[in-house]
């Protein structure tokens, strides 16, 4: 049985930050690296894919939202992003190969782990890779949302909103990593370990500086510069993002909106 899963979560395209994470001692000693999508939409969608490929059987990788749409794209289908250029060029970059990976990733896995029993991963939600809950949102929602996961999985981990959090939800333990390439709150690459019945999650510094920089000299894509300025150098608070998924969790409007990737 499977005792430690080292779980990653929207990497966005960001290689550095991944390969950080993967060097981590906990990560490389991990029995599996579960990865719960959003791998693409960002200045290395290919490095990216191809990077986690090497990792073989170790990594259990799912497929989120923007590993749909852009797979879509790239196969032609209008999926209502042509006027987001990374999107456009995202796209682009993904070979047969990268398509094929993608085709073949689930949305959603469960697993047997020690000490946790049967653990669902998916990206968002368990039944949309779009769906928004948060930490604070309200029991009866978590309840909507769980309404179709069956009653022996007591924990359930997600990614999607870039926030990590670890919270019990409708009788259920939910745990959300939070974001390798993007995260919001506090800067750095957010993480989480699954380990002998205990969760608890981690955190990667970075240099920013040096993040950008080497990223920018790797990338190709067009105006990479202002991008990582935009969504690396000042990242948005945990406060704004909040803010921002509020209506996509029933709450009142909200009054700022600059997330990228989700």
């Amino acid at each position: 049985m499977v005792r430690t899963v080292a779980v990653l979560s929207d990497i966005h395209g960001m290689l550095e930050p991944l390969d950080q994470v993967l060097a981590e001692p906990a990560v490389v000693s991990a029995d599996l690296i579960a990865v719960t999508g959003d791998h693409v939409w960002g200045p290395e969608p290919a490095e990216v894919l191809d990077r986690l490929v090497s990792l073989g059987d170790r990594a259990v990788l799912l497929r989120g939202n923007a590993d749909r749409e852009l797979l879509q794209m790239s196969r032609g289908v209008d999926v209502g992003l042509d006027d987001d250029p990374v999107s456009v060029w995202g796209a682009e970059q993904l070979r047969p190969h990268h398509q094929q990976l993608l085709d073949a990733m689930p949305e959603q896995v469960t697993m047997e782990i020690d000490g946790f029993g049967p653990v669902l991963f998916c990206h968002a939600t368990p039944r949309d890779d779009q769906e928004v809950v948060l930490v604070d949102s309200r029991i009866e929602r978590w309840k909507e949302v769980f309404e179709d996961v069956p009653p022996y999985v007591s924990t359930v981990v997600c990614g999607h909103t870039h926030m990590p959090f670890m919270r019990l939800a409708a009788g259920r333990t939910v745990v959300n990593p939070g974001s390798v390439g993007l995260p919001y709150g506090r800067a750095g690459a957010h993480w989480a370990l699954l380990h002998d019945g205990a969760i608890t999650l981690r955190h990667t510094s970075l240099d920013r500086e040096k993040l950008i920089w080497e990223t920018a000299r790797r990338s190709a894509l067009p105006g990479v510069e202002q991008w990582l300025d935009d969504y690396v150098g000042t990242p948005a608070d945990d406060v704004e993002a909040l803010m921002t998924f509020g209506p996509r969790d029933g709450r009142p409007p909200a009054q700022r909106t600059r997330l990228p990737g989700v």
